[in-house]
């Protein structure tokens, strides 16, 4: 029998009646011969770890601008993180973990260079609007690889609704959704701490009082809550009240005192006008943009191919493109 054969048997066997099996997937947009040795979610978690946008993550801004030292989050660690509770959750509720890691490593390939602030900044200037979902669903369709990675509808769907109105079609990719939030809230407060722009005595004393006063206290609490919460096989998973609650006042926190006008934020103005400026400048400068985008551009829409490149960068790549085209460049003797 084959390896995968037998997985997907386990998973029939093991898993919850409300877990996504592998083998009843709606499968993908073009038909491929199954591998013998991976279920079709753990191919789908192998074809985003190693493809370029993926690896293009470890420099891209969380929540501080260039920051400097080692230990600040970017978007590939928050990734990891992001996989690591949802993975902690599916388990505990024997769901399908492989689907749930699939869609936390793949949910934030679209994102920008600079973070939110370049999601903002990019959505000013393209037509059409700019949300960092809906481009990785674009990154995993058609931008990476020949053609895009041809990845399940499942794994598509928790990565286009992890955030915004509507909830993934799964019970994984709910949990990723929230998941998404426990991981961002939690180390955000955690850098914002180490950076100098909070102290832990700033944080709402009636929000530690339920989650926690330490780090790994608040993520246990919320991890150990979405267990518990969803222990009956749930069809919409949830966080308790209470939880609910604290979690929600703890993030409007976080927006009053991190995430608009404090330190952490200070360069995102500069960050704004390199990603902006350079968008004006390959709109009127299409044949400067790299052979594979000048390709593109003759059958699709331009605005459309440059926002692909720009949303492609990573932090350092951005500025340096940037200062190719706009700042001065030293003569050597």
């Amino acid at each position: 029998m084959e390896i995968r054969l037998r997985a997907e048997e386990l998973e029939r066997r093991v898993l919850s009646p409300r877990a996504c099996l592998s083998s009843a997937s709606r499968g993908r947009a073009r038909e491929e011969e199954e591998c013998i040795v991976r279920t079709s979610f753990q191919r789908d978690r192998d074809r985003i770890i190693h493809s370029k946008s993926f690896r293009r993550l470890k420099h891209k801004t969380q929540v501080f601008t260039i920051p400097e030292g080692d230990h600040y989050r970017t978007r590939l660690t928050h990734t990891l993180e992001v996989a690591q509770i949802a993975r902690t959750v599916a388990r505990a509720l024997r769901l399908n973990e492989d689907l749930a890691e699939a869609v936390a490593l793949g949910h934030d390939l679209g994102h920008t260079p600079f973070g939110h602030a370049g999601e903002e900044a990019l959505n000013e200037v393209f037509g059409p609007g700019f949300k960092h979902n809906e481009q990785s669903l674009r990154v995993i369709d058609v931008l990476e690889g020949n053609g895009g990675l041809n990845l399940t509808w499942e794994v598509r769907d928790g990565i286009l609704n992890h955030t915004g109105p509507v909830l993934p079609a799964t019970l994984e990719g709910q949990i990723v959704k929230i998941a998404d939030r426990v991981a961002y809230i939690n180390h955000d407060i955690d850098d914002a701490i180490r950076g100098g722009v909070l102290t832990a005595g700033q944080l709402p004393e009636e929000c530690l009082e339920v989650l926690g006063r330490e780090h790994r206290q608040r993520i246990n609490t919320m991890v150990l809550d979405l267990i518990r919460t969803n222990w009956d096989e749930p069809e919409v998973i949830r966080m308790s009240p209470a939880v609910q609650s604290a979690t929600d006042r703890l993030r409007s926190f976080l927006f009053q005192h991190v995430y608009i006008g404090s330190e952490a934020k200070r360069e995102e103005a500069k960050a704004r006008h390199v990603v902006q400026r350079l968008f004006r400048h390959f709109q009127e400068n299409p044949g400067v943009l790299p052979g594979e985008y000048r390709q593109r551009s003759r059958t699709e829409e331009l605005d459309r191919v440059v926002c692909d490149y720009i949303a492609g960068m990573t932090d350092r790549f951005a500025i340096r493109v940037y200062q190719k085209y706009f700042l001065p460049l030293p003569w050597v003797d």
